[in-house]
């Protein structure tokens, strides 16, 4: 355990793992705001590796305010956490051990502050890996998708940060960084905190908060502030793909290692096929790092997915593996689906059988059978008669107008097998803003990056709707979209042949990923009510006797008579067993609902010490729809 003094003297825990010899080493950085030493303690099994396979030395960081790190955590991403970081590697450049040839790493937040890093122009920072982790956090983020606000998110990520981020400092660390008085930290967190969660409320369109923490600042624009090697890697079940062929069109030194995945490391998540994916973490680095060999044959390794039945814990999905060297593809095509007029009214749970648009570890799974979807949807099918693999974010035109001075229009791309099962490819979502009832425009929604197959004597079939349910919430009231005409362009790659390079295999998703997890639909017919419900978590040990209990419990609700009624409620509660220091417990509750005019939130956090009450706080706010 080592402490790092950030530009103005706060205190930063990092763990540093070195290889055995005397090195020196090129070194690797993770920096997550998820409590090293407990909530992920386990994360350093793959340090140890990349230490004691890799010869890396490896560093990771607790973010300011978070862990064991002093200061205030005040929202994903701030500016002062760019400095810290800096401090951080020029801190490891300046070590004995250290050849000053840095590289960061690290999925989600760890992937994103990673690409911030690579803009910073840091001299040491010779590579950057990012997986799961997107260019722009207003658009592909958990917060807003096409314009929308993130329903399903809400009982998950947005409020499990709040409990989390309240929890005491280790007392062991603390003190061991030359801190004493880790209750008085506690407290002074417990009093100071307040929640992300309600600045992403108070910004519902793009605005510089959101810039904050965004590679893209405008479409196209943004990539070449780039100063160094970067890995992305990608997940087709994961929320955030799309970053991944509109970046490498625009970005110089770029590498892809794009697959089926889910939010969870490749070796592991559903669905497969799975792959060794430190062992291509390690040979990156090598390469970028200490002048190794080429860690691939080609700079992008794509994993192009053909139909496989659906079903929510999928553990394989069919399909075969490409290499890319530049984007766009010479050779590569567009193939345009065209439709004619409809109309479809908007239905309150339309979307309930895709879930959310980012599966991850269960219940956060991946799509059901589209077809009850489907039936409250206005369809375009169309017979496959011609063999193609797409590849990018296909792009949906539309002339529509709302019955209403409100709206949204949901588009999915799904594959029709003989026997019906409909499967979803992907998908796509936009607010309308407030139209004027009964006026003609023209909108386009980008669908979320996917590959497919297109196989001949298959179905294509294009599914509109006027919401996308739970996974974002529904518009300010009852209407109906006229459709004039449909386009939906379809980036298709030429015939590529199989990929040279071969992965280690990965272990496979564990067989009890789904026990204690509850995932459920429920309706009621009088009230006119459809509710989903998730909960999960459970015991688990950290470091050094440290010892975690967690519960993530949520319930997101709509009216389907009036689609402006929503609610979602949910509890995160954290137990921590500190050895010799008892118990630290944080719980969280959020209840969000929504009428015609806006949202109403109330967050409460509760924090005991051995079971006696520590601290107590609420939060009320109300925001306008936008």
């Amino acid at each position: 355990m080592v402490r790092v003094e950030a530009a103005d003297g706060t205190p930063l825990a990092v763990t540093l793992y070195l290889p055995d010899g005397d090195g020196p080493f090129a070194t690797l950085v993770e920096a997550l705001p998820y409590r090293m030493h407990d909530v992920t303690a386990s994360y350093a099994d793959s340090y140890v590796r990349f230490a004691d396979e890799g010869g890396f030395a490896v560093v990771r960081v607790d973010l300011r305010g978070t862990g064991s790190s002093g200061g205030d955590a005040t929202d994903e991403y701030p500016d002062v956490e760019r400095s810290d970081l800096r401090t951080v590697i020029q801190w490891i450049a300046a070590q004995p051990w250290s050849t000053s040839r840095v590289g960061m790493f690290g999925t989600s937040y760890s992937g994103f502050n990673s690409l911030h890093m690579a803009m910073e122009g840091v001299p040491e920072l010779g590579a950057v890996a990012a997986m799961y982790a997107t260019d722009d956090r207003y658009s592909d983020d958990v917060h807003y998708m096409g314009g929308v606000l993130r329903a399903l998110d809400l009982i998950d990520y947005p409020l499990y940060m709040v409990a989390m981020n309240a929890l005491p400092p280790v007392p062991a660390v603390w003190a061991q960084m030359g801190d004493t008085g880790w209750r008085e930290e506690w407290q002074r967190r417990l009093e100071t905190f307040e929640p992300w969660l309600l600045e992403w409320l108070a910004h519902p369109a793009d605005d510089p908060v959101w810039r904050r923490g965004s590679v893209r600042t405008a479409p196209g624009e943004g990539y070449d502030r780039f100063t160094c090697p970067v890995l992305l890697i990608a997940g087709w079940a994961d929320g955030y793909r799309n970053n991944t062929f509109r970046a490498i069109e625009h970005m110089e030194d770029w590498y892809l290692l794009a697959g089926p995945w889910s939010h969870k490391d490749p070796s592991t998540a559903r669905p497969g096929p799975h792959i060794d994916c430190d062992h291509e973490l390690i040979r990156f680095f090598d390469q970028h790092l200490r002048g190794g060999p080429p860690c691939a044959p080609a700079r992008g390794r794509v994993f192009v997915r053909r139909p496989t039945p659906p079903a929510p814990d999928l553990a394989m999905h069919d399909g075969r593996w490409v290499d890319i060297d530049e984007w766009p593809l010479p050779g590569a095509t567009v193939r345009v689906l065209a439709f004619g007029p409809g109309q479809v009214a908007a239905h309150g749970d339309v979307g309930i059988m895709a879930w959310n648009s980012c599966a991850g570890g269960l219940p956060w799974g991946q799509p059901l059978d589209q077809r009850r979807d489907n039936a409250h949807s206005l369809c375009h099918d169309t017979e496959i008669e011609e063999w193609g693999e797409v590849a990018g974010s296909p792009i949906a035109r539309l002339r529509l107008r709302s019955s209403a001075p409100h709206g949204q229009v949901s588009v999915k791309l799904c594959d029709v097998a003989d026997d019906g099962t409909s499967t979803l490819i992907t998908r796509g979502m936009l607010d309308l803003g407030h139209p004027e009832p009964g006026e003609w425009f023209d909108v386009e929604v980008e669908l979320e990056a996917t590959t497919w197959t297109l196989e001949p004597g298959r179905t294509v079939r294009v599914a509109i709707a006027g919401t996308d349910w739970p996974n974002c919430w529904p518009s300010a009231g009852a209407f109906t979209l006229e459709i004039a005409s449909v386009e939906v362009a379809l980036p298709v790659l030429p015939d590529l042949p199989h990929s040279r390079h071969r992965f280690l295999p990965g272990s496979g998703p564990h067989e009890d990923d789904a026990e204690g997890v509850e995932w459920r639909y429920e309706q009621d017919v009088l009230r006119r009510e459809t509710w989903v419900h998730s909960r999960y978590g459970g015991p688990y040990d950290g470091a050094d006797g440290l010892h975690v209990t967690d519960v993530y419990d949520g319930h997101v609700g709509i009216s389907t008579a009036d689609p402006a009624e929503g609610w979602a409620r949910g509890t995160a509660r954290y137990d921590l067993d500190l050895p010799g220091e008892g118990r630290a417990s944080t719980e969280a509750t959020l209840d969000v609902r929504s009428d015609a005019a806006g949202f109403t939130v109330r967050i409460e956090l509760d924090a005991w010490h051995d079971g006696h009450v520590i601290a107590r706080r609420e939060w009320r706010r109300v925001f306008p729809r936008r």
